[in-house]
């Protein structure tokens, strides 16, 4: 009886093991084939570019802060604006520079109605850059 073995001396099993001697060969293999011909399949074409010299543009485009509070009262900066004066007040802002942004700052409890009005009267009024202002926060509620 051999030491250690709990299996009698005629009945012994073959193991069903897989050898991974020659998996690993291949993948070595391959993996040197793919070390050695991926510098060679970028293909790139030595251009000469033109130098120019330019700076970056400093003028920003002129923002109009445009703010509804709860009681759905509009506000041009600080000045309270009634809502028929609305869209000349934009025409004037679109006639002094024609690339202004509104930056809209709504109150949560603003009616929508609010808010759709003073867009209309800025798209009439030749807004078309509208950006709407909120505060950052974890998005739960």
């Amino acid at each position: 009886m051999a030491m250690g073995s709990f299996n009698s001396a005629g009945s012994q099993m073959p193991t069903a093991e897989i050898n991974m001697t020659p998996l690993v060969d291949v993948m070595l293999v391959l993996l040197i084939i793919f070390i050695i011909t991926a510098p060679l399949m970028t293909h790139s074409v030595k251009v000469d570019l033109p130098r120019a010299a330019s700076t970056p543009s400093e003028q920003k485009p002129t923002t109009l802060q445009v703010a509804i509070n709860a009681d759905n009262a509009v506000f041009i900066g600080a000045d309270a604006v009634d809502r028929s004066q609305l869209e000349a007040r934009f025409k004037a802002a679109v006639d002094q520079d024609a690339n202004v942004e509104m930056h809209l700052k709504a109150d949560r409890a603003t009616r929508y109605e609010a808010v759709a009005e003073t867009m209309s009267a800025a798209r009439r009024a030749g807004l078309s850059k509208i950006g709407f202002v909120t505060q950052p926060g974890d998005g739960a509620h």
